[in-house]
């Protein structure tokens, strides 16, 4: 007879790589059920996008397989619950039900940062991840048009006498953007001041309800403007994209160096570099690195920052965020892929980034 104690006892020899501890000593292992040599338990992830989840999978299997009876009937439930260690500014904060903010950066602009963060947010999303999309970019909102909804206009709902906005919801995600309230030909010609009181507006005057992942789509730059909006919310990490050429890699420095300013302190969860390589239909085992090759990777290993991954340049990405149909929803291409294992690694780098924080918690208690 399998006892529920040999379950244990072999699950502890599945380590969780991301925290070199074992799944058990992570309190992972729930809701073990022997049965003869039926053997049924749930493992819950940090996060339904966990890029490691099939081979925790099968490493349950073998342990118990290996270390209590090779004859034993394994079932494994994988689930998953998002970590956070996230505290919202201020009680009774509309944001408490976010676990984690993510705030999506670039030192310059035209190297896809909204593109990226739109795709980030729906391929998250498709994972499971309960989403929201803020379009933080105030004098350049392309959030609408890449989502397909710059006709929409979000609701109002009245709560204990205050009106809130209800996000506008398309691919799973929740969203809203300074472009729902002005035309497409409207210039937002306003100051530092007035922008960043706009972003408190969509964050604070908004029902964005519990969400797993906020992503926070920032104006290009490193100026007062990102200082001031980095600053007016509890921001788990960011993400800074680039392309492979040096002027935009120079511009990346200047990026992670605001985020590790001692006012800001924003842990910087990772690089990934945009418009990498070029692959032609026709050839689709060629790689052409039109703009210099790994110039945002090694960037990644100089700075000692995780290298997220690389998109390609692929004129359908475009295209897609012209209709407003996301690059990640076109199934089984080299495209989706792409952004599908990104969203693995931030959600990997955010779970990473909440257990160092508990860690740091235990050490100072």
């Amino acid at each position: 007879m399998i006892t529920e104690e040999q379950v244990i006892e072999a699950l502890k020899n599945v380590i969780d790589p991301d925290f070199d501890k074992d799944i058990v000593t992570l309190g992972m292992v729930k809701d073990v059920v022997v049965d003869g040599k039926k053997v049924n338990f749930t493992v819950v992830l940090t996060t339904p996008a966990c890029p490691m989840k099939e081979m925790i999978h099968k490493a349950c299997i073998n342990a118990i397989i290996y270390y209590v009876d090779k004859e034993a009937d394994v079932n494994v439930n994988m689930t998953a619950k998002v970590t956070t260690k996230r505290e919202a500014k201020g009680a009774g904060s509309v944001l408490s039900g976010v676990k984690n903010i993510i705030a999506v950066a670039s030192g310059k602009g035209g190297v896809g940062k909204s593109t990226v963060a739109a795709n980030l947010a729906v391929a998250l999303a498709l994972q499971g991840a309960k989403v929201g999309l803020l379009d933080a970019d105030i004098y350049g909102p392309s959030i609408p048009m890449m989502f397909d909804v710059i006709d929409e206009k979000p609701l109002l709902e009245d709560i204990n006498g205050k009106t809130y906005m209800k996000p506008i919801e398309n691919y799973g995600v929740k969203m809203l953007s300074i472009g729902f309230f002005v035309t497409n030909a409207q210039a937002v010609v306003w100051r530092g001041p007035m922008a960043s009181k706009a972003f408190q507006q969509l964050i604070n005057d908004a029902i964005w309800g519990d969400l797993d992942y906020m992503i926070i789509d920032l104006p290009p730059g490193t100026g007062d403007i990102q200082l001031s909006l980095v600053s007016s919310a509890t921001i788990t990490g960011a993400v800074v994209v680039s392309t492979p050429q040096n002027v935009a890699l120079m511009d990346v420095r200047k990026a992670v160096s605001m985020f590790g300013h001692k006012d800001i302190r924003v842990p910087v969860l990772g690089i990934v570099e945009n418009m990498a390589y070029f692959t032609p239909a026709e050839l689709p085992n060629n790689k052409y690195f039109i703009f210099g090759k790994d110039g945002a990777k090694n960037l990644a290993d100089e700075l000692k920052v995780p290298f997220l991954g690389q998109i390609p340049i692929v004129q359908s990405i475009c295209e897609a965020g012209d209709a407003g149909r996301p690059a990640v929803l076109q199934k089984d291409t080299p495209q989706a892929k792409a952004f599908l294992d990104l969203a693995s690694n931030v959600a990997q780098q955010v779970a990473i980034a909440n257990h160092r924080k508990e860690e740091k918690q235990l050490e100072t208690a």
